[in-house]
């Protein structure tokens, strides 16, 4: 039996509870069928509104009422992985049910660990959150949050995006698939941690991309396939170009060229493709496809996507 590890984008999601519940319904039909068709399947899903929204309410309550305090980043990931993995656990159970498929599905609340030396933490970039006065933006700093100008439009706070090197209830995610069971993982890149005073876990002000959490974590799997969806059905070469080129397959040599010559959008396909080579350069015969949910059956069957091999 073939091992897959599907990663949702944010697109399957939705951008807010109603929609979400809509989204997984729609996306637990997609992952079905791969589970009917005989695979093994890992799901793993971004949080990126979601996370958002968290931290945001919690930093506007924190404004305007003094005993509210502001949320570590790794807790708001927490928190998001609970309710979006609720969402999928149940959508996917429904569906598989309507089948008669008897399949447990199951999210695990997962921490991907981060090595604390990773260069990203020392330039914070991505922004978080509600936006702020100079002044406001100078009492957070005076309490150790990175805070920066936004293009005009005020100060927001900042975490870093590091590599993930390990999922630390990787054991956990085994055992539950060898049992015949649908884990729900990584959610939204996993909660980033880092080792302290020689083993325990601390949270970090950060974020893990859930493309690179997917490769590690299909990785440690040895997946036989990482599943990257996205709202194309396939890599294009100088996209949106009157000259745009779309691509059915790509070497790790043709990728890493392709990422060289700037063919992929930073924050959009390039850390797609880059999870893809990441994942292919991993182990022997391990493939990437990149591809839309709808298409995702049609993807594995060779029909559609982008496929990257080693």
């Amino acid at each position: 039996m073939k091992r897959v590890v599907l990663a949702l984008g944010g697109n399957a999601l939705g951008d807010n509870l109603d929609e979400q519940k809509i989204a997984v319904k729609i996306a637990a039909k997609a992952i079905a069928d791969l589970i009917e068709d005989g695979y093994q399947v890992v799901v793993a899903h971004g949080n990126g509104p979601q996370v958002g929204m968290i931290n945001l309410a919690m930093e506007t309550a924190a404004k305007h009422e003094k005993s509210i305090f502001h949320i570590p980043m790794a807790v708001c990931v927490a928190m998001s992985q609970g309710y979006i993995g609720r969402d999928v656990q149940n959508a996917l159970r429904e569906e598989l049910d309507e089948r008669g498929l008897h399949k447990p599905v199951a999210t695990i609340v997962t921490q991907t660990l981060v090595d604390a030396g990773d260069p990203a933490f020392k330039n914070p970039t991505k922004p978080i959150g509600a936006f702020y006065t100079e002044e406001e933006a100078d009492v957070l700093s005076a309490q150790g949050y990175n805070m920066k100008e936004d293009a005009g439009r005020g100060w927001r706070r900042v975490v870093a995006s590091p590599k993930p090197v390990g999922i630390v209830e990787i054991e956990t995610v085994r055992a539950l698939l060898e049992a015949g069971q649908v884990p729900v993982t990584v959610g939204g890149g996993g909660i980033p941690v880092v080792k302290v005073d020689g083993g325990h876990l601390e949270g970090a002000s950060a974020v893990v991309d859930k493309d690179f959490a997917s490769a590690k974590l299909a990785e440690e799997l040895g997946a036989d396939m990482l599943i990257i969806l996205t709202a194309v059905e396939k890599v294009a070469l100088r996209f949106g170009k009157p000259d745009e080129e779309w691509l059915s397959e790509m070497s790790a040599d043709d990728a890493e060229r392709y990422i060289t010559e700037g063919h992929f959008a930073p924050g959009s396909m390039l850390p797609k493709v880059q999870a893809s080579l990441a994942f292919v350069k991993s182990g022997l015969g391990r493939k990437a496809l990149i591809t839309m949910l709808t298409t995702a059956r049609d993807g594995l069957a060779g029909k559609t996507g982008t496929v990257v091999t080693g």
